[in-house]
């Protein structure tokens, strides 16, 4: 039913297999997974890079809320703690977007449990470099307003974008 953007990071412990851990716990669903980047933690708490990517996942039994619960079961397999608002993360699994594969039409969302589209996506070059690299025609709905995201990212001071590093480590799908 539905076709999904994750923005997958982690920054304690092995950082590349908790994201690989994301690949795997979604099996066949996963359609394209983007390169890895090393970032710096955002947020203002001091901790450790992380590394990030962006999954496109499709699944015609999960709805957006389904999908926002599977990535929840997948942090908490990777002992994800919520101790410290932006803190450090075993696993951080983020639903950006969700679209209905009838046709593409984007499921919004803004209640306490699911808000969608991502509410900050268009802010995070950590977030919008995977996904360009991922899926080159993405775009990103912002206040009604849809762009490529290639274009939100270049709205993105370039000091943000360049802190947004391709590293050699891949997943596997």
């Amino acid at each position: 039913m539905t076709r999904v953007v994750l923005s997958v990071g982690s920054n304690v412990g092995d950082r590349l297999a908790r994201l690989q851990s994301v690949v795997d716990g979604l099996g066949p669903a996963v359609r394209a997974v983007s390169p890895v980047y090393e970032t710096d933690a955002w947020g203002g708490v001091e901790q450790g890079p992380f590394l990030n990517a962006v999954l496109i996942a499709s699944d015609p039994a999960l709805d957006c809320r389904a999908w926002l619960h599977r990535g929840q079961e997948l942090e908490r397999a990777a002992d994800r703690t919520r101790e410290v608002h932006w803190g450090p993360r075993t696993l951080d699994v983020d639903l950006i977007t969700c679209h209905h594969d009838d046709g593409g039409r984007e499921v919004t969302s803004a209640d306490e449990e699911l808000t969608l589209p991502h509410p900050y996506a268009h802010r995070r070059a950590f977030v919008l470099t995977p996904w360009l690299a991922a899926d080159p025609a993405a775009t990103l709905t912002v206040s009604g307003t849809v762009r490529p995201v290639g274009e939100w990212l270049s709205d993105l001071d370039p000091a943000e974008r360049d802190g947004v590093r391709p590293v050699a480590d891949a997943l596997v799908r």
